[in-house]
């Protein structure tokens, strides 16, 4: 049955591989079917689109056009395997550069178009070509010892691929919500074709019980960072429906007016209700017919008249308002389940993950359809569609387990979503494959986004606890947070706030349009550069970093732990206004971005600093033999450095000084003097600033940065 619908493959779409075998010439050969396989589908489901016209023109304003996910995954290979020493070379840097970021609507994205030069199609299609050639030349002769773990270099590869496998779900999504004329059928995509009447909904009571989640660092199949770490509840008694709610339920919501009763949308509902005008789920169409109107629903690449037994699709908005409806008309309190609800539901039920050998036992992995069914379909237990079919909402923003760590090669896969905005979804939908059909996948969307979503609701009178991530846990941001805004210790003055200080001294009576702070971490000097400059923009590599300058930004306010000793922490809220800056916030910007590869757009400063920065880029001199392209004549490039070279960040023929060179020192100034002559003159002597960092009450790290001043002359 899945040959006949999907010719190009005579078994079931390759499942995530266990990264624990005996051999290592086994496991290397199923990541290199793994890949193909992954690589192969993705490409295929571009061929849903019918001319280059569809690649440009933006389905959806708050994310990019359909090109840039065409590029994304195969740039993500190429820049992780990077930072894995897997490859020690760049393809296309260009590419990987406009292709790195910019996926999630994200306040620091920049989706402005004049930022963007799109290649065409064709010359995507060749650099993917290039990245497949890369990447099994990788897998063929890389070495590779077993177990595959977070330490082991080629967590990397099967990263890149669970990561393709996302995107094959959420171009989907963006395809769904492109003009029909932009999509066409396809055969190797065929929805279901099998509707009929909607099953009366009813509510199953689920017994109380604890649930324990949270994988183990050794667990064999692969997981994104926020499924690692423990966490234990214990669930109360509550009720859930039998189905997924259907079209059919869904309409008498629709039909009593739902859309249009304030009283059953939350503020957030209301404000994208308003925004939006929707009258009805996004993918519902009207049509006229002789006898008046019906409804269809469009698929990702056709409309089809509604099938009313098959699950609604909506956003967590919409099923809380019909949640709330419900509420009203049952007299009961009717809500979406929780994380921990779901999970105590998938283990009554008896729901199983994907086998490896036979279909799943619900609409998930590509398995089945290429398109939701009937809610009456997939059977678990007493329930149905516990996980497939569409993916559900919870109640539950996303928040990290205790033990939560981020991986050093992707540091910003979970933790921008941790501002209480982002709700997990459960269960998989129908093109949901690798690690997101695992019970143990926590993904997370903002509550306005579509996705292939839908819902079940629960009764229950328990109250629903929620596990905040309201303040800042993860140890080295809470440290920067400190470090930027935090107090001062042992009498050394805030050592961002002091850099600002020397480079505001040093462009006295030069032009200070605008200033870049390259490597800001959490963004405290791009403010202070922000009381003299007209606007000043924040580029880290790391999205954690910048992340908490865009809340600063925006909110002027954070929250943050900060450990004392042993289990003890110490909570700080740290506010703008109390350090003088709340006036300032609107001239600041925050970029995620490569000092190495950084984008066009990022030039024509008056001033650029690069605090702590040349001792931790893989190519130093690479950077620094560009950077007076990005500055004005007679701008100023302000450096420091403690020069703590080290091999793990730099490559040891790559550092610019800290060395013997001709049986003599070869200091990192003597090094700055030789890459920076041609087009810098030396401002002033070097000056040593000192700061401190602190990582528990009693233990502080105290260092010395050397600043250099350098006046742009050619």
């Amino acid at each position: 049955m899945l040959a006949e619908r999907f010719p190009h493959t005579a078994t079931f779409f390759t499942r995530t591989p266990a990264l624990q075998g005996a051999s290592p010439d086994v496991v290397r050969a199923e990541i290199r079917q793994y890949f193909i396989d992954t690589f192969d589908r993705y490409e295929q489901l571009f061929e849903v689109l019918s001319c280059d016209e569809s690649y440009y023109k933006k389905p959806i304003s708050l994310r990019h056009p359909l090109i840039f996910y065409f590029g994304h995954t195969a740039t993500f290979f190429i820049n992780k395997l990077l930072l894995a020493h897997l490859v020690s070379q760049r393809i296309n840097a260009r590419f990987e550069s406009i292709f790195a970021v910019g996926v999630d609507e994200m306040s620091w994205d920049d989706l402005n178009d004049a930022h963007y030069d799109w290649p065409s199609v064709a010359e995507v299609k060749a650099y993917r070509d290039a990245v497949r050639k890369t990447v099994l030349e990788v897998i063929d002769t890389a070495a590779l010892s077993l177990p595959i773990d977070w330490q082991n270099p080629w967590w990397a590869v099967i990263m890149g691929i669970e990561h393709e496998r996302i995107h094959l779900e959420t171009s989907s999504v963006l395809m769904r919500q492109h003009a029909l004329a932009f999509v066409k059928p396809h055969a190797a995509w065929q929805p279901c074709r099998e509707s009929g009447l909607a099953p009366l909904n009813q509510l199953i009571p689920v017994a109380a019980g604890d649930v324990v989640l949270g994988k183990a660092f050794n667990d064999p199949i692969y997981g994104w960072d926020n499924e690692y770490g423990q966490h234990r509840a214990s669930v109360a008694s509550f009720e859930a429906a039998q189905y997924l709610v259907s079209n059919q339920e869904f309409l008498a919501f629709v039909e009593a007016g739902g859309y249009q009763e304030d009283r059953f949308w939350s503020e957030e509902g209301l404000n994208w209700r308003r925004y939006s005008r929707a009258e009805h789920p996004t993918f519902w169409l009207r049509h006229p017919t002789a006898t008046g109107m019906t409804w269809q629903l469009r698929l990702m690449a056709e409309v089809v008249d509604m099938p009313w037994d098959w699950p609604v699709e909506v956003n967590y908005l919409e099923a809380k308002a019909f949640c709330q409806w419900q509420s009203e008309q049952l007299g009961r309190s009717v809500r979406l389940p929780t994380e921990d609800e779901w999970q105590r539901l998938y283990s009554v039920s008896g729901a199983t993950e994907v086998c490896r050998t036979r279909a799943a036992d619900s609409n998930r992995h590509l398995d089945h359809y290429a398109s939701s069914c009937p809610v009456t379909q997939f059977r678990q237990g007493d329930f149905y569609d516990v996980t497939g079919n569409v993916w559900q909402w919870t109640e539950t923003p996303t928040y990290p387990f205790d033990g939560f760590d981020v991986h050093p090669i992707y540091d910003d896969f979970t933790t921008p979503t941790f501002d209480e905005r982002h709700n997990l979804l459960m269960g998989g939908s129908w093109i949901s494959c690798g690690n997101e059909t695992r019970r143990s996948a926590r993904y997370a969307f903002r509550r306005h986004f579509f996705q292939h979503a839908g819902f079940r609701y629960v009764v229950s009178e328990t109250p629903m606890t929620q596990t905040a991530a309201y303040y800042e846990t993860d140890k080295q941001l809470s440290e920067y947070a400190e470090f930027h805004y935090g107090d001062e210790y042992f009498g050394v003055p805030n050592f961002p706030k002091a850099l600002a200080q020397i480079a505001l001294a040093a462009t006295q009576g030069k032009p200070r349009r605008s200033a870049l702070d390259l490597g800001c971490a959490t963004g405290r000097a791009t403010f202070e550069l922000a009381r003299e400059f007209d606007q000043v923009t924040g580029i880290d590599f790391s999205a954690r970093f910048i992340g908490l300058g865009v809340q600063l930004a925006e909110q002027g306010v954070t929250r943050y732990t900060l450990p004392d000793e042993g289990e003890l922490v110490s909570y700080k809220t740290r506010q703008l206004s109390d350090l003088g800056l709340d006036a300032i916030r609107n001239k600041v910007s925050f970029s995620q971005g490569d000092a190495c590869n950084l984008k066009p757009q990022h030039s024509g400063y008056d001033l650029i600093l690069a605090a702590n920065l040349i001792d931790r880029l893989y190519d130093p001199a690479l950077f620094l033999s560009h950077v007076h392209e990005r500055l004005q004549l007679g701008g100023v490039l302000m450096l420091t450095s403690p020069y703590t070279w080290l091999a793990d960040h730099t490559p040891r023929e790559a550092w610019v000084g800290g060395f013997k060179k001709d049986g003599e020192s070869f200091t990192t100034l003597d090094g700055l003097h030789a890459l920076l002559g041609k087009h810098f003159r030396l401002m002033q002597p070097a000056q040593d600033v000192p700061f401190v960092i602190r990582e528990t009450r009693r233990k502080h790290q105290h260092t010395l940065a050397e600043v250099t001043l350098w006046e742009r002359i050619a």
